[in-house]
């Protein structure tokens, strides 16, 4: 995993950890569990093909990288419920869009 991978999966189990989560890894993602959801979080600098299975999952990507990454997700027609955070180089971060599978 690259330095901007790590510190954006640094960022993702910090923020999970802040929202009630328990964090722990799940090879390159991350797992948060709270009550019945489990969540995969993927630690995404870049847009590139997204995973194809999982029900809830949450993709970190950097501050300007959110409008590209919709693109990719919509693109790829996946079908589990998703949303992307986009995280600033201070920490702060932001729920930049996410969706339903209806």
């Amino acid at each position: 995993m690259g330095t901007v991978t790590t510190h954006l999966a640094s960022q993702a189990r910090t923020i999970f950890d802040d929202l009630g989560y328990t964090v722990s890894d799940d090879g390159e993602e991350i797992r948060a569990e709270r009550k019945w959801r489990v969540v995969q979080v993927t630690p995404m600098p870049e847009p590139t093909d997204a995973p194809t299975n999982g029900e809830f999952r949450c993709f970190v990507t950097r501050a300007g990288q959110c409008t590209a990454l919709k693109q990719r997700l919509a693109s790829q027609n996946v079908r589990y419920e998703w949303a992307i955070i986009s995280v600033e180089d201070d920490g702060s971060y932001e729920v930049c869009d996410a969706t339903t599978f209806a």
